[in-house]
Formats: structure tokens, sequence, C-alpha cells
């Protein structure tokens, strides 16, 4: 699994995420098993960074875009390590691109508290990049949404206008294994990018990031989700974003963000 930090922000309350990866990779550092028994080695890792100025947002996602295509073009695996959630703007677009080029049906699950579909501006905010991306033309039937749980009116008619499947939380941990089973066959054929929002997690065990929300997953079963999803043999991409190091005093945020990291490697 090829990993590529994107220490990228463009959003109220994400100030720190910029720091994330560094922080998450210093902490795999003690984690020396994943729960596969697969020997966690950083010193082995395939890794890289792409250097972001975040002031000049243009050069930003340029960067993050043009990066992201070539390593679809090359590895079979990657996880992005954000950055907030603004990262995923260019990295889908790049994934979306690189299926175009392959003949290959997309797949976008995303674990969020939130459905990120405010009304576009300019660049892509971590508030608004899913609707961006819909806007720029991701099949809205390939898209799946489990977790939000705190939807903005005009997300909601924004979500039912185009008819994207949002998967409740209620009826995710009422039977987790059969969800699993639900998300699984969704991306039955396709090529799948997971993207993930750290809020997606209960504060209780991820309070650190931009938008906490309560009543979400603990990290018990949010663990065995990812354990399912990774062995989804379509699965091309992954991205772990809106963990804020800058807030994380106890690094309990950073420290669940490297045991995630070790489940997916």
């Amino acid at each position: 699994m090829f990993i590529v930090k994107v220490p990228g922000i463009n959003g109220e309350n994400s100030e720190g995420c910029e720091r994330a990866g560094n922080a998450i990779l210093d902490a795999l550092k003690k984690i020396h098993s994943n729960e596969q028994g697969n020997i966690i080695d950083t010193k082995l890792l395939d890794l890289e960074e792409i250097h972001l100025d975040n002031s000049n947002l243009e050069l930003t996602n340029k960067l993050i875009y043009e990066n992201s295509l070539e390593t679809f073009e090359t590895k079979t695996q990657v996880i992005f390590l954000g950055g907030d959630h603004s990262i995923s703007y260019s990295t889908t677009k790049a994934f979306i691109q690189y299926c175009k080029n392959e003949k290959k049906k997309p797949c976008l699950i995303i674990f969020d508290a939130h459905v990120d579909c405010l009304k576009t501006k300019k660049f892509a905010t971590n508030r608004n990049w899913l609707r961006q991306i819909i806007e720029g033309g991701f099949p809205k039937e390939d898209i799946l949404i489990v977790g939000a749980r705190n939807i903005e009116k005009e997300e909601i008619i924004f979500t039912k206008e185009n008819k994207i499947k949002i998967l409740s939380l209620s009826s995710l941990i009422e039977d987790l294994s059969d969800m699993c089973d639900t998300i699984m066959e969704f991306s039955n054929g396709k090529e799948l990018y997971v993207s993930i929002n750290i809020d997606v997690i209960d504060p209780t065990f991820a309070p650190s990031t931009s938008y906490p929300e309560e009543g979400g997953l603990t990290s018990r079963q949010f663990l065995y989700l990812i354990q399912r999803i990774k062995k989804i043999k379509s699965l091309r991409a992954v991205d772990i974003v809106e963990i804020n190091e800058k807030k994380d005093k106890d690094k309990v945020t950073i420290k669940l963000g490297a045991k995630i990291l070790a489940e997916l490697i």
C-alpha cells in the first residue's frame, strides 16, 4: 500500500489538520502489528508527500490532482493522509479521470458525520467538496455516504434532488455485519475509493476534528468496518482526513488514525 501525505486545508476550524500525516506516521511506530497479524515496520513503508502552499489554493489543487493521477496510474493501492476534507476534491477528481482513462466504473464511499454538499465556491472546502465532485460529473448512483447525522437544509434538498444514497448510523449499527455486506455489494464490479472523515466516529474516541458530532460510531465498530472494506478486491484508494493534530493534546485522535492506517496496510 502506497502512502501519500497531503497536508492541504481549506475550511473553517481545520488549521492543524495539515500536521496530521506526520503525527499519524509517528504514532504508527508504536504499533507493532495490526489485528490481522501483519508486522508494521514504518521503515519499510512506501510513502511520499505532496508539498503544498495552502495560501495558493489554485496551485494546491493542481498539485494534488496531478500527483494523485500519477499515483493511480502507477500504484495498485494508495492511502492519502490529509489534511482536511477539501483534499478529497482533487484526489477524487484524479480518481475519476483515472477510471475514465482505464474505462472502469468508479465508486465512492464516504464515512462522514456530514454530507459536505453546501453551495460551491471557487475552490472546494471541507464543507462543499462532495457537491463540487457531483456537479463535476461523478456518477451519482455510485456514491454512498455512511454515518451522516447533522445535515443542513440545503444539503438535504441537494442530496434528495440528486438521489444520493445515505446510510444512516441507526441502520448501520442495527446489524453491522449485514450493513457491511450491503456496502461491499454496492462496490461490486467498480473501482473503489473510500473517504474517511474521522468525525464519523464519536468524539469520545476522536475528539480532535473540525466539526465533531455526538452519537457517532465507536472506534471498535469503525475498525470492524475498515477490516471488512480492506477485503474488497477492487479497493484502489482510501483517504483519512480531518484529524486535527493541533487540538489533539492527548493524541487520542492521532493514535486512532494510526490504528486505522495499520489495519489498512
